[in-house]
């Protein structure tokens, strides 16, 4: 009874997500770009507010439950350690934190202002792939977030060539801005020697 589920990301139809604040959102993808909706409860219908919605390229945010360091890989240590450096770092940039521990509060800025999140797997029992599920979490988002311009990985692949076994299934979670994303890659291919050589003495 899963066997719809359980294809490749690549071959879902739609993605998207609904937002509930002071206005009610729908941001949606069905392959051909990003669409944006606000409901009118005057009219009592959709109204659409962006056509081509697309993931800001500069930003300055990154998203991580930092509570999480000392489980993490080296690799992804050393990513948030030049972040926090700011301008002093090999980044030299000056960038904030943010988390509020909702996918989609956190896609929401993403598609907003930009930036990164990241749920990356770690050595914690039960963690190894993370906690975000791939079926019904990461799958719908990396679609959209693709569709609008951005990159959705593990930490090193597309989430988009990939399938899950089970519905369940977990899996790390790397999205945003495409040039962010592309270096948690470059850093998480590396030997962990040879980081630190590639993106600045950490001293």
């Amino acid at each position: 009874p899963n066997g719809s589920f359980l294809r490749p990301a690549g071959e879902q139809l739609a993605g998207g997500y609904i937002i509930y604040g002071p206005q009610t959102y729908i941001v949606v993808t069905f392959g051909a770009g990003v669409q944006s909706y606000i409901f009118d409860p005057d009219t009592n219908a959709w109204r659409l507010v962006e056509t081509a919605h697309k993931v800001p390229v500069k930003a300055f945010e990154f998203a991580i439950n930092a509570s999480n360091y000392r489980h993490w890989s080296p690799a992804i240590r050393a990513y948030i350690d030049d972040m926090i450096a700011g301008e002093t770092g090999p980044r030299d940039t000056n960038f904030n934190m943010r988390w509020v521990a909702s996918l989609v509060a956190e896609t929401h800025r993403i598609m907003s202002r930009g930036g990164i999140f990241l749920y990356p797997g770690d050595e914690r029992k039960g963690y190894e792939r993370g906690r975000l599920r791939f079926v019904y979490e990461c799958a719908p988002i990396a679609f959209l977030i693709e569709q609008a311009g951005g990159q959705a990985t593990d930490g090193h692949d597309r989430i988009m060539t990939q399938q899950a076994d089970t519905l369940h299934a977990r899996t790390p979670f790397v999205f945003g801005s495409a040039e962010k994303v592309s270096r948690v890659t470059a850093y998480q291919d590396l030997p962990a020697n040879e980081v630190n050589a590639l993106f600045g003495n950490r001293g």
